[in-house]
């Protein structure tokens, strides 16, 4: 069985580190703080050099290295944040590296892994596969493989992030930190509750990706039989064994969030906070507000893993977001294929004090007679009640409306 990391382990790495990544600030936020009725601190690891919390893992663990295996170089399998924080290792510590991501793996992730010197290649539909895939990398050409969480000094990497907010906040009730394959989660569980044996440890997954909780349920690692969500960061279908072990050991409970709560999260990072989140960094704030964690009137810290999100999945969340608080009205109808019935509709509109963002005005729909246009109109609206507001007036008009509710829920 592999040893398990100690805490003189996860001190050397704080030694190690230093110089190298970042001491990420703890924030607080009065706002969510009355969101959620108890003061929750982030500790900002989308801050962090490379975008996330992986750097702290990865230079650790190359750093370890012979000057043999670095002559060899590294190879590593990632969706995204392990893939730049192996890179921006290789590059520090002197060695070469080859990186294997899923193929539907971020653009932004991909360039950036690229930028820091690594060699990219794309395989299969998921971290497992890529996984097996720099497996056998290791296997032909000698090059030593950096597991992005299994691993004892990778763990103890990740493992400072808990020296670091208990130095910070030593008598904080709870810690809700994200769970993937569990590289994370082990680390931090560790240090923190070493210097304060009380605080209790969450784990958070996305309900797409529930892996580790499906394991922790049957009492042995069992791979999930697939993963979908938005937060990519933590797709991951088989845990850890070394993880899985330690997860046993240290953490209290882990609980799930959907794709409507960690998309809800982004926003509020996003419009509150000024916070580039990704999704695998906003669960811990996700079970927050869906009331996954008892928090009560405790002190609450959550660990935002990383900020690498996809611009065009930011993009859609955001237009989905603002639909579901009623700050965004999209519409169709159908007018009479007249001259001014579109500037009637549009007149209207406006009575109501609605600002048109996008109009599409289609005389050859199929479902529609010969004397009629369709419209769709994406509004811009105060909140859900102005959106009753104008579907009534409109009803009110005449016009025969449908409205589109979209879920976020419903995100790829």
């Amino acid at each position: 069985m592999t040893k398990w990391p100690t805490l003189d382990d996860v001190r050397q790495a704080e030694s190690a580190l230093a110089g190298v990544t970042y001491r990420t600030p703890l924030q607080e936020s009065s706002y969510i703080n009355d969101l959620i009725g108890s003061r929750v601190f982030f500790k900002l690891e989308n801050l962090q050099r490379s975008g996330s919390f992986k750097l702290r893992g990865a230079y650790n663990r190359i750093r370890h290295l012979s000057s043999e295996e670095l002559a060899r170089g590294v190879v590593a399998a990632s969706a995204g944040n392990h893939a730049q924080g192996v890179a921006l290792a290789a590059g520090l510590v002197g060695t070469t590296a080859v990186i294997v991501t899923p193929e539907g793996a971020s653009l932004n992730k991909i360039e950036a892994t690229r930028s820091y010197g690594a060699e990219v290649r794309q395989v299969g539909e998921s971290f497992d596969d890529a996984f097996d895939e720099a497996l056998r990398i290791s296997r032909e050409t000698g090059r030593v493989l950096i597991h992005a969480f299994d691993d004892p000094l990778v763990i103890a990497g990740q493992g400072t992030i808990g020296l670091e907010l208990m130095d910070e906040r030593a008598t904080l009730d709870a810690l809700v930190v994200p769970i993937g394959g569990g590289g994370l989660i082990s680390g931090i569980a560790l240090a923190a509750k070493a210097r304060n044996p009380r605080v209790k440890v969450i784990g958070v997954q996305a309900a797409g990706a529930p892996a580790m909780l499906q394991s922790r349920q049957l009492g042995r690692v069992e791979p999930a039989l697939s993963v979908r969500t938005i937060a990519d960061g933590i797709a991951v279908k088989r845990p850890g064994d070394l993880t899985f072990a330690m997860i046993q050991q240290y953490v209290d409970d882990i609980v799930t969030v959907d794709e409507h709560d960690i998309s809800r999260a982004i926003l509020i990072f996003l419009e509150r906070s000024k916070l580039l989140v990704e999704g695998a960094g906003a669960v811990g704030l996700a079970a927050l507000l869906a009331g996954k964690v008892p928090v009560g009137n405790q002190a609450v810290a959550t660990v935002v893993s990383g900020g690498n999100i996809d611009v065009t999945l930011l993009s859609r969340i955001i237009e989905k977001g603002l639909v579901e608080e009623g700050r965004q009205l999209h519409l169709h109808t159908v007018i009479p294929d007249r001259p001014g019935q579109l500037s009637r509709l549009l007149e209207r509109v406006a009575a109501l004090k609605a600002n048109v963002i996008r109009v599409n005005h289609e005389r050859w729909d199929p479902g529609i007679a010969p004397v009629d246009v369709s419209v769709d109109l994406v509004l811009e609206t105060r909140n859900e009640a102005h959106r009753q507001e104008i579907l009534q007036d409109l009803f009110n008009q005449g016009y025969v409306v449908s409205a589109e509710t979209s879920q976020m829920s419903q995100l790829p």
